[in-house]
């Protein structure tokens, strides 16, 4: 038996528990995977919420798509190795003790990243890759990361200072050291956005791609003001007002462009270059398994700064 967090209706963080689950077997192609840290996603909370449909027959609902764990089981044509450190991404009911995993989806876990860290970087950087991609960044654009201190947008400030662009990115002044550290030149968010970001431009030139993953109308607003071609203007949040402003819109939901084959693709590099010691992931904080509506609530809350984490 796992201890598995589940969705019990449609609602809020007061909808979950952790109840028992019976384990398969690892089938052909398969893993079973002791988890040590699931990754929290805004993902995880919008499934349950009524925001992606109410179907009943959905529920009791298993939740996280992102683990770092171990291999106990692996089963037929499976190259991972009892013992063998991994990450996985996307899963289907992370929250756990243990989970059984397409052992196509698992990478090695990057040495240098702790548990929980791992659990943080292949949605996000998956994310963070398919933004850069749909917006063609390369050495000699000038790029705008609307959120450059949360999980995804932090990853694309680093993915984008590697393909040799100039980054600007926006956040609160408690992420602005961080921000520098990683190659970008930090802005406030907030009233006043479009101003401040117009007074950068006679340092960077003019910005040239632009990244959204807060969805919010000053950055919107910001984006389209400052990058004349719309078509590198992406989002992974400002899903209600993409189509109004001629944008791309990434990700889930109603005329966005998924980005499988690219988010796919994306595993093994994110991997290597953690393992490298290219890529990092910042944890906000962590939470045992009873505490993910608590986790959920401080996702929903705001502007958390890198990743939440859950610890079984």
């Amino acid at each position: 038996m796992s201890r598995v967090v589940v969705a019990q209706a449609y609602g809020g963080p007061e909808a979950l528990a952790v109840v028992e689950a019976q384990e398969s077997p690892p089938g052909p192609g398969e893993a079973l995977v002791e988890v040590r840290a699931a990754g929290v996603n805004p993902a995880d909370w919008k499934r349950y919420s009524g925001l992606w449909g109410t179907d009943p027959s959905r529920l009791p609902m298993r939740l996280g798509y992102e683990v770092a764990g171990v291999v106990l089981e692996a089963g037929p044509g499976v190259e991972q190795a009892v013992g063998d450190e991994v990450i996985a991404w996307p899963v289907a009911g992370g929250y756990a003790e243990r989970l059984v995993v397409p052992a196509r989806v698992l990478a090695p876990r990057p040495a240098g990243l702790s548990w929980a860290q791992s659990a943080g970087l292949l949605l996000s950087g998956a994310a963070a890759v398919h933004l850069l991609a749909a917006t063609r960044v390369g050495p000699d654009d000038v790029v705008l990361v609307h959120g450059g201190s949360g999980g995804v947008g932090r990853l694309a400030v680093q993915l984008a200072a590697l393909a040799g662009a100039r980054v600007v990115a926006t956040a609160s002044p408690a992420s602005h050291d961080d921000l520098r550290q990683l190659g970008a030149h930090p802005v406030a968010y907030g009233p006043g956005l479009l101003d401040r970001l117009e007074a950068i431009t006679a340092q960077t030139g003019p910005f040239t791609a632009a990244l959204d993953t807060v969805g919010e109308d000053e950055a919107l607003d910001a984006s389209v003001a400052l990058v004349e071609d719309r078509s590198r203007i992406a989002t992974i949040a400002g899903v209600a007002r993409a189509a109004e402003l001629g944008i791309a819109t990434l990700g889930a939901g109603a005329g966005a462009d998924p980005g499988n084959d690219i988010r796919d693709a994306a595993r093994s590099r994110l991997a290597r270059l953690a393992d490298e010691g290219v890529l990092d992931v910042i944890v906000s904080r962590t939470y045992p398994l009873e505490d993910a509506g608590r986790a959920h609530s401080d996702s929903r809350g705001g502007h958390p700064r890198g990743k939440l984490v859950l610890i079984p």
